[in-house]
């Protein structure tokens, strides 16, 4: 069975081009611009893997990360975080949300491939 991923941008372009990079690898590929629709999506839907940036209008990822993981069901997904941001506090920050992962970008296309399949496995 496939493995379903959510990704959470509120950057279309960078949802398209995740969304082109992972769907050839067997993913199912949500997306949403939207913090608020991601919360929806999430409370409608099973996840493998949450992918959010953390800028973005009415509600941070940071926030998101803490309202997920507040959900009993969701405590065991893998979060991981790619953003823009790249400072050593800002992955301090986005572990301390809950994530599992904090990555900046740019990333290498395969390098994020790898990681995906690495934190569903």
């Amino acid at each position: 069975m496939s493995k379903r991923i959510l990704l959470v941008d509120d950057d279309e372009m960078v949802l398209m081009a995740l969304n082109e990079l992972l769907k050839p690898e067997g993913y199912i590929i949500d997306s949403t611009n939207s913090p608020k629709e991601a919360l929806k999506k999430i409370a409608e839907n099973t996840y493998d893997l949450l992918m959010l940036d953390i800028i973005m209008p009415e509600m941070n990822g940071l926030e998101l990360c803490k309202n997920i993981r507040a959900k009993e069901e969701c405590r065991e997904i893998p979060i991981v975080f790619l953003t823009a941001k790249s400072r050593e506090e800002d992955k301090t920050l986005g572990l301390e949300a809950g994530a599992n992962l904090f990555l900046s970008k740019p990333i290498s296309p395969e390098k994020l491939v790898a990681i995906v399949s690495e934190a569903m496995a």
